[in-house]
């Protein structure tokens, strides 16, 4: 993400270079939030009352006879929702939709500037007026190519003004705006497409174009392809430039589409998120105009965002706008409280967004877990090259900001004189460096994050807030606040949620359950799936396992189908098995346990290495950081290739001491590792190995890698008893 030469001419004086691992001891237990003696039926029997109350308060938002009694789901394209308002609080706000929201942001905030984008070296920015103007134009436009009611225009490219117009336009239109993953194969592209019924594909360039063009002929439902940004290399039926399509509909009279925007309803389906598909197909989820509009507002608020007529809020867009954060933080958070969007270069990740962050200096930022670790890594390996002097010092500054900010975290408000001055002399430099000194809102999510990237920052008094939900959420469900967060925690409830912990065990971790006018409306079309995830009495099943400590903050332990049940019965975790190794062998990039109904535990393993700023593919050299570490292993190690297979008996004794180590800890020996195998290549998106959110898929990496598993299994020669071997 960043070039080591960028980082190397801000941050050489104060890049750091030393990990201060400081425990932080949490006394965990089986409560649930404000209720710690509160039993599932207890919470069941509110529920109910509850729903009852809402049954007499909202008759004009019941939904139609395709869904059950409750009326909490549906799976009809069509369909309505009863919503789940409260009697008190920001859960009794009145239901509003998309363009409601729209209209009292054009009041409120219309002068002020939304969207900035760069085009050559300037800014080309719109005010909420402009855009507001530019979302009818374009809705126009759909219903003139013949839009149909809750029908899906698919939007496919990297984030920029015209993605907002066309997902907004999409809704005003009176259809579903539909974001598709960049990484998704033409195959991919047809299966959502076809499965909202897409009448119409906004794509950002040829490369994009071509998917579609590739399986156009399987998709009957398709009128229009529209292309964002670059001209046409040829010219198509029924295939528009961005400026071409934003004329069609011209001749469209304003009450044709005012009497779309008035048919809708809060409680109606108006954005189809899908999920990632790690264990299967992906999901249409149906999020309402309620869904999208209350969490904004309930979100923003909790975390203070300001209004622009007070302070105006400033972000980047540059996280995939098919995730539901995504959209949640650029499009909907923005429009709510009037802040200005500033869209990223499409080649952000690959290292241009240190450019971007620096001349922006967002107000507030999220990264998920791997933009942070590749932004530790740079930095540490500049810090690595800094001279003896600098580098004492800022491992003097890191200690100093780790154990200060982790009192502050425990509730110390007093700053101590050696603090103060290493923010002067390091902190700020930092911040400055990397764009985030206006920064007081940095946050992560969509995927775990380590605990020692996240000391990492803290030390450097820069605290990454965890954030936690799901799509089938809105997005955020509970969040860390500066005045209230713990070091792995994701936070506590936003306001006007509620969590549950599902058939807590020993030790109070259970399935964790939300629920909230956040929880959407149901999967489209798929009726069995919605009932797996929604219990009868309305609470959204996450999949997650998690806890509660004494103080209310939820810890996620790990996920229902990745359990690993082992021959002897033994329900394992593996996320914290696999972050261990990680942390005890810094050279290790990613970790999946195995396992599953064998009679002992077993590991696949990659090596960090550098990773193809084109294509994303993992390369054969390994990163400078590795390299670092065989050094100090008195290896000569620069490649993958010089390690793999067990060429390189330096960095397999460290690995197979490190998971020893991890072993020591584990609280069975059913938990422990007893064989482990380093991987030829390193996971990825493009591998298949990773999901856009860069989320393990599990499954899949047990079928690429199944020799490989068996091996651990059917070395007759071999028990689990026996030392590691490869």
């Amino acid at each position: 993400m960043l070039s080591e030469s960028e980082m190397g001419t801000v941050l050489a004086d104060s890049a750091p270079n030393l990990d201060v691992p400081v425990p932080c001891e949490v006394s965990l237990s089986d409560v649930m939030v404000n209720s710690p003696s509160r039993t599932v039926e207890d919470h069941n029997a509110k529920i109910t009352e509850e729903t009852k109350t809402e049954e007499s308060q909202l008759d004009m938002f019941r939904s139609k006879a395709s869904s059950p009694a409750s009326g909490l789901w549906t799976t009809r394209r069509d369909g309505e929702v009863k919503l789940r308002l409260e009697q008190q609080g920001i859960g009794s706000e009145t239901p509003k939709t998309v363009h409601e929201l729209l209209q009292e942001a054009v009041k409120k905030y219309g002068d002020y500037f939304a969207l900035a984008s760069k085009k050559g070296d300037q800014w080309i920015k719109q005010t909420y007026k402009q855009y507001y103007e530019e979302c009818r134009k374009a809705a126009k436009s759909f219903i003139k190519l013949g839009l149909e009611r809750f029908h899906g225009v698919g939007i496919l490219g990297f984030n920029s003004a015209e993605w907002f117009i066309a997902d907004i336009g999409a809704i005003l239109a009176g259809g579903f705006a539909v974001g598709i993953y960049t990484t998704n194969s033409p195959e991919a592209c047809q299966y959502v497409a076809e499965n909202c019924g897409a009448n119409i594909l906004v794509v950002e360039n040829h490369k994009q174009l071509q998917k579609i063009l590739e399986v156009q002929h399987k998709l009957p439902l398709l009128k229009a392809i529209i292309q964002y940004n670059g001209e046409l290399k040829e010219k198509r039926p029924n295939l528009y430039t961005w400026s071409e399509f934003m004329s069609l509909g011209s001749d469209v009279p304003d009450s044709q589409l005012d009497k779309i925007i008035d048919s809708q309803k809060p409680n109606q389906c108006c954005t189809l998120i899908y999920t990632s598909g790690t264990t299967g197909q992906p999901k249409g989820v149906m999020l309402s105009h309620d869904n999208i509009t209350w969490t904004s507002l309930s979100a923003g608020s909790y975390v203070q965002l300001t209004e622009a007529t007070e302070q105006q809020e400033v972000v980047i867009s540059y996280l995939p706008l098919s995730h539901i954060a995504a959209q949640m933080i650029d499009i909907w958070l923005p429009i709510t409280f009037g802040a200005q969007v500033f869209f990223a270069q499409p080649d952000a990740l690959k290292g241009s967004l240190i450019d971007t962050l620096r001349e922006v200096r967002p107000t507030a930022f999220m990264g998920v877990p791997r933009v942070w670790e590749k932004i530790q890594e740079k930095m540490k390996s500049v810090g690595a090259k800094s001279s003896a002097l600098r580098r004492k010092v800022a491992a003097w500054a890191k200690e100093v900001g780790l154990q200060t900010n982790l009192k502050r975290m425990n509730g110390a408000s007093e700053l101590p004189m050696n603090f103060r001055l290493a923010r002067q002399l390091v902190y700020k430099k930092v911040r400055k460096g990397l764009g985030l000194d206006r920064c007081t809102k940095c946050y992560t999510g969509a995927a775990p994050i380590t605990r020692e990237t996240l000391e990492f920052f803290l030390s450097l008094d820069i605290p990454v807030y965890e954030l936690y939900g799901m799509s089938e959420s809105s997005g955020p469900h509970t969040i860390s606040l500066p005045d209230a967060f713990r070091i792995t925690s994701c936070g506590k409830e936003i306001t006007g949620c509620r969590t549950m912990i599902y058939k807590p065990d020993s030790d109070g971790s259970g399935e964790i359950c939300f629920s909230g006018r956040h929880i959407f409306m149901g999967y489209l079309n798929m009726e069995d799936k919605t009932k797996e995830a929604i219990h009868e009495e309305g609470w959204l099943h996450s999949g997650d396992l998690g806890k509660h400590d004494r103080n209310g903050f939820l810890y996620i332990t790990g996920r229902i189908k990745e359990l690993i049940i082992t021959a002897g019965g033994e329900n394992i975790p593996p996320v914290p098995i696999e972050d261990a190794v990680k942390e005890a062998v810094p050279i290790i990039s990613n970790a999946m346990l195995v396992g599953d109904k064998a009679k002992f535990l077993a590991m696949l393993l990659t090596l960090k290495c550098n990773v193809n700023e084109e294509t994303g593919e993992p390369q054969d050299d390994l990163t400078p950081e590795a390299i670092a570490y065989c050094l100090r292993l008195g290896s000569k190690a620069t490649k993958v290739s010089d390690i793999v297979g067990g060429k390189d008996k330096a960095v397999d004794a460290a690995i197979q001491k490190g998971i020893a180590l991890v072993n020591e800890k584990a609280i069975s020996n059913a938990q422990k590792v007893q064989k482990w195998v380093l991987l030829e290549k390193d996971f990825s998106v493009t591998g298949g190995e990773l999901g856009p959110t860069m989320k393990l898929k599990r499954p899949v990496v047990a079928k690429m890698y199944k020799d490989q598993i068996d091996h651990f299994y059917t070395d007759g020669e071999t028990t689990p008893a026996n030392p590691l071997s490869k």
